[in-house]
């Protein structure tokens, strides 16, 4: 399934890949590699809520403050709540990355191997083998209570929406 008019990047129209997915539907499977290029699954963080942070590229200045946003947020959060960041970049520039920048909590995970997140997810832009920029909240029964897909994958998600919405989940 490929959908047109969705996102842009720095102005251009891209084509994402896969389903549009809604608040209410049940999140689908994915497998991504880690930064120790060790396959990682949905399965692996049952039981947890999930805030998926996705990102084009941390090589970016947005992305960048994206992921340092939501590590300065899952630093407070329960035992029971996982932050992950999934973006296209390699296992090993996620590393430095995640070194360099002091990123502790948030899980960074890339999807460059099998773009399963991004195909199943519907972020894959199809052009540019990114990762639209985006933000899902999910329930500890893998139903999706949030979803922004950012419409210029230049600009940033609403974290305060994002946020609100994980917090009314938090029990």
């Amino acid at each position: 399934m490929e959908r047109k008019g969705v996102v842009t990047m720095q102005g251009n129209p891209v084509t994402l890949v896969g389903p549009d997915l809604k608040v209410g539907d049940k999140a689908p499977d994915f497998t991504v590699i880690d930064q120790n290029m060790k396959e990682v699954r949905k399965s692996d963080f049952a039981n947890k809520i999930k805030v998926i942070s996705v990102t084009p590229s941390l090589d970016t200045s947005v992305c960048d403050i994206q992921a340092h946003k939501f590590e300065e947020e899952a630093v407070s959060l329960p035992d029971d709540v996982v932050v992950l960041n999934i973006s296209m970049d390699l296992p090993f520039a996620i590393k430095r990355f995640c070194t360099t920048g002091n990123i502790k909590k948030v899980i960074a995970l890339s999807d460059y191997r099998y773009a399963s997140f991004g195909t199943n997810w519907g972020v894959l832009m199809k052009e540019l083998r990114l990762l639209a920029r985006a933000v899902f909240i999910v329930d500890k029964d893998d139903t999706i209570r949030y979803v922004q897909i950012v419409p210029e994958a230049t600009n940033h998600p609403d974290y305060e929406a994002a946020l609100n919405t994980l917090k009314s989940l938090i029990k």
